[in-house]
């Protein structure tokens, strides 16, 4: 009898370690997600014009804003015949609400007809970053022409087109 009481009480202690070293291994489960955006994108949609500037012999300057509001120094008069004066202006357009980065040209353009005028200081709107209400943003660009002492007259264009940049934030 005591054997037997010894033996159910081995039993049960053995079942019990075993409950205590062999429970099934637990899991969880997980999904994987990627969400492709449409691509940022930046189309030209005015080319930056400076209008008409009327010179004489002192070097001068005329800055365009983004906004095409001109100003000028030195030499150069704004006439009466303003001619075409637009701010370049770009169309960024990708992922609604998205904010990206503006990246403007680093160094000057050469603007060239009987002699060359260079084209530096830009500056845009909006800076330094746009937000895509929408899906787009209109993006205006704006520089100095450095205008050269009794400036030859003549219609001064690039030869090479002046880049500007963008990029998600």
């Amino acid at each position: 009898m005591k054997l037997t009481k010894l033996s159910v009480f081995a039993v049960i202690m053995i079942a019990f370690s075993a409950n205590t070293f062999a429970q099934p291994g637990v899991s969880a489960t997980a999904t994987a997600t990627a969400t492709i955006i449409t691509p940022i994108a930046i189309s030209n949609t005015v080319n930056m014009n400076f209008g008409n500037i009327a010179v004489n012999a002192t070097i001068g300057t005329v800055v365009l804003t983004p906004a095409g509001a001109r100003s000028v120094t030195g030499g150069c008069t704004l006439p009466t015949p303003t001619g075409t004066v637009s701010a370049a202006s770009f169309t960024v357009s990708g992922l609604s609400g998205a904010t990206y980065s503006i990246t403007l040209p680093a160094a000057a353009t050469t603007i060239t007809a009987v002699t060359s005028m260079t084209v530096d200081s830009w500056t845009s709107l909006p800076t330094p970053t746009g937000t895509l209400t929408g899906g787009s943003e209109t993006l205006t660009v704006g520089a100095t022409l450095h205008v050269g002492a009794s400036q030859a007259a003549g219609v001064y264009t690039s030869a090479t087109p002046f880049s500007v940049t963008v990029n998600y934030n």
